[in-house]
């Protein structure tokens, strides 16, 4: 079976506390650069170690040598700057927080490759699994900021923009690919935020009409994707934010799922661990020969989800797509930011092996 796999995961996981202790070390100037860097080839090594010991077939390297899961990488991207964010924000223990935005300042490029290093290190780590990258979809240059984060003078025409990302986005994909990559994840949160009414009126508030959106970043994110090898899965993970534990929007895929089922990829990891993301009902739409990677085990608490309750979801599911044309996963990755999920170590490698655990009994 190729890429997504019955059991699978997002990518992300909480940092050991060495990792974390010393990347503040080299911020503060007090840890070399060189150390940091076997330091976090040490966590590498040990969490590609238990993922295969679980039994996942797509193992990643965690983003442990990233602070943000999109920031790091758009912020290499020439032309992109990060600023302040002023757009709606997580709600965190009363408190209102919000990682920067990515700012397009000129002409979007791609003159040197982006994490491939990571991707390199990772591949050297697996002995019997399948390396997995993940990086941001192209959209996410967009949707924080809209037009109003989008530089007029760079770009005056938005159409130039959209074909700035998409070439820059290929050559960066091709540099994976270079480095071996063969199973890719675009972290999407555009889709589903669009279903969102607060999100959709913060972006006419940009500048842009939120109905017409979820086209636009389908065609970037086809266009990102049309020189990648033959042999390379792609698959797109969409949620409504996860930072602390915390998260932004709400509401079903209504109205997106048409233009997200559009794109041209394998599968799609799509959140469905409680109420805020609706029902099963959208997956109707689904194309022939994809996979919808079901998210119904919760990343933000440590609760472990029994196995009995997971396949009554499952089952629910199959009632709308064909038990084949599914799989299981989180509804998220563990750490999408260096700060982490509120729930433990323990717990993050338990709800892993739940998920192994029931697709193997689910699909054998």
């Amino acid at each position: 079976m190729k890429p997504p796999f019955r059991a699978d995961q997002v990518g992300s996981l909480l940092r050991p506390d060495w990792l974390a202790a010393a990347r503040a070390q080299w911020k503060a100037g007090d840890l070399s650069a060189e150390t940091l860097c076997e330091t976090e080839d040490r966590a590498v090594r040990e969490a590609v170690r238990r993922q295969q010991d679980i039994g996942l077939q797509a193992v990643t390297d965690g983003e442990f040598r990233r602070d943000w899961w999109h920031l790091d990488f758009l912020g290499q991207l020439d032309g992109v700057q990060l600023q302040a964010n002023p757009g709606p924000k997580f709600q965190i223990a009363g408190q209102s927080e919000q990682p920067p935005i990515a700012t397009v300042t000129g002409r979007v490029g791609c003159s040197r490759p982006i994490m491939a290093d990571h991707f390199a290190y990772l591949m050297k780590s697996v002995s019997t699994a399948l390396p997995k990258m993940t990086i941001p979809s192209p959209s996410m240059l967009h949707l924080r900021g809209g037009r109003a984060a989008i530089s007029k003078e760079a770009y005056p025409d938005l159409e130039v923009f959209w074909a700035d990302v998409a070439a820059a986005y290929r050559r960066a994909i091709q540099h994976l690919a270079d480095a071996g990559c063969r199973y890719l994840q675009l972290d999407d949160i555009t889709f589903a935020y669009l279903c969102d009414p607060k999100i959709q009126a913060n972006c006419r508030a940009n500048g842009d009409d939120p109905m017409a959106l979820p086209r636009r970043y389908a065609q970037v994110i086809n266009d990102a994707l049309r020189d990648r090898p033959a042999d390379m899965a792609v698959t797109i993970h969409t949620c409504r934010g996860n930072f602390k534990s915390a998260w932004v929007a709400e509401g079903g895929y209504d109205p997106v799922v048409e233009a997200m089922f559009s794109t041209d990829v394998d599968g799609y990891f799509m959140e469905f661990d409680n109420a805020r993301a609706g029902g099963f009902e959208p997956l109707r739409a689904l194309p022939p020969g994809k996979t919808v990677v079901l998210g119904l085990v919760t990343t933000k608490l440590g609760e472990l989800e029994t196995a009995d309750a997971l396949k009554r979801r499952i089952d629910e599911a199959a009632k709308i797509v064909p038990l084949e044309q599914l799989a299981l996963s989180p509804q998220c990755g563990f750490s999408s930011t260096h700060h982490g999920n509120a729930l433990s170590q323990d717990d993050q490698w338990r709800k892993l092996e739940r998920v192994v655990e029931v697709a193997r009994q689910v699909w054998g």
